[in-house]
């Protein structure tokens, strides 16, 4: 049985380790009403932007080109993209070569939140792999992945570190042209993003999305055509100077703003992840603090009965 020194300094040790999960919980939980402010407030406008941009990629391919960009290596505005280049974003090539985009968090103590990035990072990677004549690459956001990944065998392009609500932007610039001018050159086929979709401050749900080419609808037919079966149907707008235009002015815009949701959105579920992980290391705490004291209480009375024990030993060895 260990001494009572021994269960003494444990019970405080344990305790010194509660106060620091407490601690962390509370700042986590001040940390995650903020992003989950951020992540409200950022949600209808990234949805709405996206909805625009597959909007306007459906009409550019489905419909011809408007009369001011006919020609297709004709840039479509100063230091702008030509309409070839424009419709490599919209429609790309065989996938062949892919880019994924892992965000990590660049701090450890929130539970499953990087492991499970990485299980479906190397799910992924498999899934490309097994391909024939299909190759990956990797961008890394945040040390802890960075870490990992170099430690394996994946080829890694490109690494950005302390993506914070205060750098969201920052970084969502740095990279979007990036990545853009990668599509661009034939470097890679498609960009995809791993990340973490935050839910609640319980859950979060690991996201594999395609960032470009972009996600195109199925044409639907104007309105005023005879087609009653058609789920959806497009309304016809004017735009100024053209679709193409719009477009190209419209698709860095689109990339900053879904890169900077999925940061957040990282964010916020690297908090909650954070939080109840503190919880659940707080409750173990107090359980294993309870289990010591015992110990303690047990051990203490073994010792106190031991004594008494040799006291009335003795007593009846001066009586003999």
């Amino acid at each position: 049985m260990p001494s009572l020194k021994s269960i003494r300094k444990r019970i405080a040790s344990v305790k010194n380790t509660q106060k620091i999960t407490k601690a962390m919980k509370m700042v986590a939980t001040a940390k995650l009403r903020r992003a989950q402010d951020a992540v409200k407030a950022i949600r209808p406008y990234a949805n709405h932007l996206g909805d625009i941009a597959e909007d306007l990629a459906t009409r550019l391919l489905a419909e011809p080109a408007s009369d001011e960009v006919e020609a297709q290596g004709e840039p479509l505005e100063t230091g702008g993209p030509s309409l070839a280049l424009l419709h490599k974003i919209l429609v790309g090539g065989t996938d062949k070569r892919v880019r994924l985009v892992v965000v990590s968090a660049d701090r450890g103590l929130a539970g499953a939140y990087n492991s499970s990035i990485f299980r479906r990072a190397e799910r992924f990677a498999t899934e490309i792999k097994l391909q024939e004549g299909h190759s990956l690459d990797l961008v890394v956001i945040g040390k802890k992945g960075r870490d990992y990944f170099r430690r394996r065998p994946f080829k890694i392009v490109n690494e950005l570190l302390g993506v914070e609500p205060k750098t969201v932007t920052q970084r969502a610039r740095e990279l979007a042209p990036q990545l853009t001018e990668s599509l661009l050159t034939g470097e890679v086929d498609a960009i995809y993003v791993l990340y973490n979709e935050f839910k609640s401050a319980a859950s979060q749900v690991v996201r594999v999305e395609r960032l470009l080419p972009l996600k195109v609808r199925e044409p639907a037919r104007p309105v005023g055509d005879d087609a009653a079966d058609e789920p959806k149907q497009l309304v016809d707008f004017l735009y100024e100077p053209s679709r193409e235009a719009v477009l190209a002015h419209l698709l860095p815009l689109f990339l900053e703003t879904e890169l900077t949701r999925i940061f957040l959105e990282s964010y916020a579920s690297e908090m909650g992840a954070r939080m109840s992980a503190m919880d659940n290391a707080s409750r173990n705490a107090k359980e294993m603090i309870s289990r010591l004291t015992l110990q303690y209480n047990r051990a203490r009375q073994a010792a106190i009965t031991k004594e008494l024990m040799e006291i009335v030993g003795g007593a009846e060895a001066l009586k003999g």
